[in-house]
């Protein structure tokens, strides 16, 4: 059973193509003009085995912000679609990854109900275009459309990068045990009989 999707968008801001298989092995083919960000990207792909490929492109004279925005919304109706009906998931995720001084866990359940909770340390930051307040959009925006609950707590850490880098490689980590396939699993895992 193939797990991958594909999906196109385009606005008055931005125009963005992913696509992406969940059961892949890390490859990222990614370009949204933001080099930080495309290397968050690079990182989640590469330690959640997705294969991933992502063009936009945005109004950046303008800001950042439509781009990421954007590129989690697509990102998250991609990972939506590819899921399919969720048969046999795993459904939860949690990993918990250092960088350097930062360390970051990220819990995830595939559980029909968007939720972001977002634990950053408040005084930290680099005063960079891409930030935590930033990257906190592209979460907000991925889970909502991915449907997914996505907690995120930052432990401690000292350098905005190597933060935001544990928390993209932690991400990518919780959503690949999440969607791996078990056998002991008869249709969804829910006492409801659905997700």
């Amino acid at each position: 059973m193939a797990r991958d999707a594909r999906l196109s968008r385009k606005t008055k801001e931005t125009q963005i193509e992913i696509q992406m298989d969940l059961d892949g092995t890390g490859k990222a083919d990614i370009t949204t003009g933001i080099a930080f960000f495309d290397h968050m990207l690079t990182a989640f792909c590469i330690h959640g085995f997705f294969d991933l490929k992502i063009i936009a492109m945005g109004d950046l004279d303008v800001d950042l912000h439509h781009t990421v925005e954007d590129t989690g919304l697509v990102l998250g109706q991609v990972f939506f679609a590819a899921l399919g009906d969720k048969q046999g998931i795993q459904r939860f995720g949690n990993n918990c990854v250092p960088m350097d001084e930062a360390l970051s866990s990220v819990t995830v359940d595939l559980s029909n109900r968007p939720y972001l909770v977002y634990n950053f340390p408040e005084n930290l930051t680099s005063g960079t275009a891409f930030d935590a307040f930033l990257a906190r959009e592209f979460f907000q925006a991925f889970c909502t459309e991915g449907r997914f609950n996505l907690h995120i707590n930052t432990h401690y850490g000292s350098n905005e990068h190597h933060v935001l880098e544990s928390i993209f490689k932690a991400m990518g980590r919780s959503l690949h045990q999440a969607t791996r396939i078990d056998d002991k699993i008869a249709g969804t895992l829910s006492s409801k009989g659905t997700l």
